[in-house]
């Protein structure tokens, strides 16, 4: 591409170039092409914008803060290239404007054209959006979105990262607000990217190495405009993104004018240094643009009919439930997405992303699943993003359901619905689900066979969108009337169960089996192979009193209440030590060279040793796990027993070969877990009413009796 190199040897001369005309009182040259959006050149900016219809652009300059704009730049015709507007304006100092764009071109909604040279449009690859840093704060009424320059100083230097093995990872998902917004927290910044910083001795203590980030592109909080009960109803998830290439500036301690992103690259490095990944929650599905009834501030005033699916008579598909559905597999589309995952790997260095409503991505234009869709295709060998995790929500709200067959080149991975729906019904003991919590425990072959999808499968029981595990187990339906919808918003069917009594009680036995069903959920987790994935604050019992959809709860309902950690302390020394324990032995993540023993990767054991038979009445399973860490270490052989069944039943182990023993490693049916008071011979237990328990072979001391 010899017009990037020329572009880039221009821009490292650090030589200013010669402006060629003038335009409203500014010198100006043509552009930087090939560099989208705004960046800052020696003695000015270059100005680039993309638009396949478009008739006439020109460039808006604003003081900060102000509507109108102090300068307005046309792009002229000679400085246009094919479809790409491109200027250099001289004179500018990035720290006294902001800047967005008008167009002109035909108005036909029939036709999906929606030009109007009255409004101001966000530029797509905006760094940085202004009038969003104060969370929560109404933009008045007809006010456009404006852009900043930013200047990017920040040195990565040396960095850490730690590319860790998709089987190895543990994620935390989490939300910045949410994690440390309540009074509770104890942070000195809540809310905020250096608010979660102030959390990282917690997260070593817990022993996660991945932590994944709901939505963080600048996005608009107060779309919905609603009040229920008194309290406003904010669209607090994120997922209605505004900017892809700018971060959320309301996530910011401390306001970043013109070096925007500088906090969460440090916050990035620092978890980075301490072993933990950052992986994004992205959101291409959809915009903030809504459908034919939202605003229109950026890609509808572009390229409308390009950006987005539209039907033969312009109307907005709507794959994603919100109003709009990106034009994905558009060319034009696919460079835009492959453009912004760049930006943020290249310059926040982050290891992967989760995408939302990934189903959508593999959509053709007439909105049709494609057998190979070029945009997944395309990110799946991108060489940039060789090392990042690419995980799909492998589903759309337009009913198109893909996992276990999302199109993947070997490469994707996908959060595993069916791990989620299979485990929550086997372990509140629902009948005729024992085999299928195998599969999913043994890492879901039947849907990710290794020769074609290796390490796809990211086990989960919770995320953000559903139950909490402490809800799991304490509630039987829905609570969402507090999101002013009549309790009609959110998932119908959840496979939770309450124990015998609806949100909180005071009864002992209940409490002490639904703690019981909170530690067997992450036994289980813990000992599944493929990723692991939970919700920040499961580990201590966080709750949202029954909301399972609590989207647009921006408050106590959502933020994690820290005092549950006090109270529930020892659930939380309980996940700690499991995941310790999952990181001791890479047997449970996934196969490791062969067991000296001959036993083979994967054998059952249900309830007695080497029996591999279910049927519906099946409760009681067993899967043991065998092989070899390193060529000089003993083998590594774990037994899973889990116990579904309301009575208990015993478990005979198989005779390990001599020299060795079973080590009972937790029993939950146990006041203490790791230190078991069950009466285990060396051969057998009787593993208590809705329990687990873990067995470890390990090599005789020399004095243990025969």
């Amino acid at each position: 591409m010899p017009g990037l190199s020329r572009e880039i040897r221009l821009f490292a001369s650090q030589q200013p170039m010669p402006a060629t005309e003038e335009i409203a009182g500014f010198p100006v040259r043509p552009g930087l092409y090939l560099a989208s959006g705004a960046v800052e050149v020696p003695g000015g900016v270059s100005f680039t914008i993309h638009s396949v219809h478009a008739t006439y652009c020109e460039l808006c300059l604003f003081r900060r803060m102000e509507r109108e704009p102090f300068a307005v730049l046309p792009f002229p015709e000679h400085f246009r290239i094919g479809n790409t507007f491109s200027m250099i304006v001289f004179g500018l100092d990035i720290y006294e404007f902001e800047y967005a764009y008008r167009m002109d071109g035909p108005h036909n909604p029939a036709a999906g054209l929606l030009y109007d040279r009255s409004r101001f449009l966000l530029d797509p690859y905006a760094a940085a959006v202004t009038g969003q840093s104060g969370w929560g704060g109404d933009r008045p009424d007809g006010q456009a979105y404006h852009a900043r320059v930013v200047r990017d100083s920040f040195t990565w230097g040396d960095f850490p990262s730690p590319r860790r093995p998709f089987r190895d990872m543990v994620i935390y998902e989490m939300h910045v607000r949410g994690f440390t917004q309540h009074p509770t927290s104890g942070v000195e910044h809540p809310g905020t990217f250096a608010g979660l910083m102030e959390k990282l001795p917690y997260l070593l203590e817990l022993g996660v190495n991945t932590v994944e980030l709901m939505p963080i592109f600048e996005f608009d909080e107060t779309a919905e405009r609603r009040t229920v009960d008194g309290k406003r109803m904010l669209n607090y998830w994120g997922y209605n993104t505004v900017a892809f290439f700018a971060p959320n500036t309301s996530y910011t301690a401390a306001l970043e004018y013109n070096r925007e992103g500088t906090e969460l690259k440090e916050m990035i490095r620092t978890l980075a240094a301490h072993g933990i990944e950052v992986i994004l929650d992205v959101v291409f599905n959809h915009t903030a643009e809504g459908g034919a009834d939202g605003p229109c501030f950026s890609f509808k005033g572009i390229d409308n009919n390009i950006y987005y699916m539209l039907t033969p008579d312009g109307r907005y598909y709507d794959f994603s439930g919100v109003g709009n559905t990106l034009n994905c597999n558009h060319p034009m589309v696919r460079q835009f997405i492959l453009d912004c995952l760049h930006h943020w790997v290249v310059e926040y260095r982050v290891a992967g992303f989760r995408f939302d409503l990934a189903s959508i991505l593999g959509r053709d234009e007439d909105g049709g699943p494609l057998a190979e869709p070029p945009l997944l295709e395309t990110l799946a060998f991108d060489p940039i993003l060789a090392d990042t995790k690419l995980i799909a929500e492998a589903w759309d709200a337009g009913g198109l359901y893909q996992v276990g067959s999302f199109p993947s080149w070997n490469r994707w991975s996908e959060w595993n619905g069916k791990y989620r729906d299979d485990l929550r019904c086997y372990l509140k003991g629902d009948g005729g689900m024992a085999a299928a919590a195998v599969q999913r425990i043994c890492g879901s072959l039947d849907l990710y066979p290794p020769e074609e999808r290796r390490d796809a499968s990211v086990n989960f029981i919770t995320c953000h969108d559903g139950f909490t595990l402490y809800d799991l187990y304490a509630y039987n339906e829905k609570h969402n009337l507090a999101n002013g919808w009549d309790n009609q918003d959110g998932a119908d069917v959840n496979h939770s169960w309450n124990c015998g009594a609806e949100g909180e009680t005071d009864d002992p036995e209940i409490l002490a089996l639904r703690d019981r069903l909170r530690k067997n959920a992450f036994v289980v987790l813990l000992c599944s192979r493929g990723a692991a994935m939970f919700l920040a604050g499961d580990e201590f019992g966080n709750t949202q009193f029954g909301n399972n959809n609590a989207y647009c709860q921006d408050n106590e309902v959502s933020w994690l209440d820290w005092s549950r950690l006090r109270e529930h302390e020892g659930l939380f020394r309980f996940v700690s030590r499991m995941i310790a324990f999952r990181a001791a032995h890479p047997i449970l993540r996934g196969p490791t060279a062969p067991a000296r023993c001959g036993w083979p990767d994967v054998s059952l054991h249900h309830g007695v040793a080497w029996n591999d038979k279910t049927d519906y009445d099946t409760r009681q399973i067993g899967v043991l796990f065998a092989g070899r860490n390193a060529e000089d270490t003993d083998d590594d052989l774990v037994l899973l027993a889990v116990n579904a069944h309301w009575e208990a039943h015993s478990q005979t182990l198989p005779v390990l070969p001599r020299g060795m023993a079973w080590r009972l490693v937790l029993h939950t049916a146990c006041p203490d877990p790791f230190a078991p008071d069950s009466a285990f011979d060396g051969q057998q237990l009787l593993i208590g009413a809705r329990s687990a328990a873990v067995f470890l072979a390990e090599r005789e001391s020399p004095d243990t009796p025969h």
